[in-house]
């Protein structure tokens, strides 16, 4: 099983896809409650429909990765994407071009990792990303929040172990806390150069279609994509659809 040693007994689970060696790494950032195993197939169909070669990894906290080391405060989605990823990728791929997928949380990884104008990276997709808090999203969360509390999700401990519990809470607590609430940034939006592709569910319990306008509005190149009878995972509720947008977008930036 193979892990990135970050030091401090921190480990980074990770997987490679095989690919193209001339064509740009896609670097998959999962969900507020994801991990490697939840992509399940898609990271390898997209990878296979591309020709690129991928990297799918579990954040700290996630999957196969380290705990938690303590709870969370309002800039951990910056951490992850300002000081977790790059190391990934300084360790991985080094020099090498990349697009980041992001999902939830991790789109707005992605978006927060863009703004910085890392030079290898050639393009970011985005699905249900966050740039800010909508009364929409603290009600999904605190209908996910009941549902966990009352035994539901037990699946997620199929893919968490015995971190499950307090991952959740983490996730929750920070999503919920009262200073979170003001999370924003939008401010860094206009500093993304490179292309963007953003897709959300037409029915997405998390958030509306202001995330999809702000970032649209704010970014440079941006195209948007509303998948119709789909909620807050389009790539696992409308495959078809998402392979075909983000395929073409890549070879869009291939070309």
């Amino acid at each position: 099983m193979p892990h990135l040693n970050l030091g401090q007994n921190r480990q980074i689970y990770y997987e490679l896809i095989d690919g193209k060696p001339d064509r740009p790494h896609l670097i998959f950032l999962h969900e507020g409650l994801g991990s490697t195993a939840m992509w399940k197939g898609f990271p390898h169909g997209l990878c296979q429909e591309t020709g690129c070669p991928g990297i799918v990894y579990d954040r700290l906290g996630y999957g196969n990765s380290s705990p938690l080391a303590g709870p969370r405060n309002i800039h951990f989605l910056h951490s992850s994407a300002l000081i977790e990823l790059p190391d990934v990728i300084a360790r991985l791929i080094p020099e090498k071009d990349y697009i980041l997928i992001g999902h939830s949380d991790g789109g707005s990884i992605g978006l927060i990792a863009a703004a910085e104008k890392p030079p290898w990276l050639k393009g970011f997709i985005g699905e249900a990303a966050h740039v800010f808090v909508e009364k929409e999203t603290l009600a999904g969360i605190r209908a996910t929040t009941d549902a966990f509390n009352a035994g539901g999700l037990r699946g997620l401990f199929r893919y968490h172990g015995d971190k499950t519990e307090g991952l959740f809470k983490a996730w929750s607590d920070i999503w919920l806390s009262e200073g979170f609430k003001h999370w924003n940034i939008e401010y860094a939006l206009p500093s993304i150069e490179c292309p963007v592709l953003l897709l959300q569910g037409t029915e997405d319990n998390y958030g509306t279609v202001a995330q999809v306008d702000s970032i649209a509005a704010k970014a440079r190149d941006v195209r948007k994509a509303m998948v119709e009878r789909c909620s807050h995972t389009p790539h696992h509720e409308q495959t078809d659809v998402v392979l075909r947008l983000m395929t073409e977008f890549v070879e869009r930036l291939i070309a």
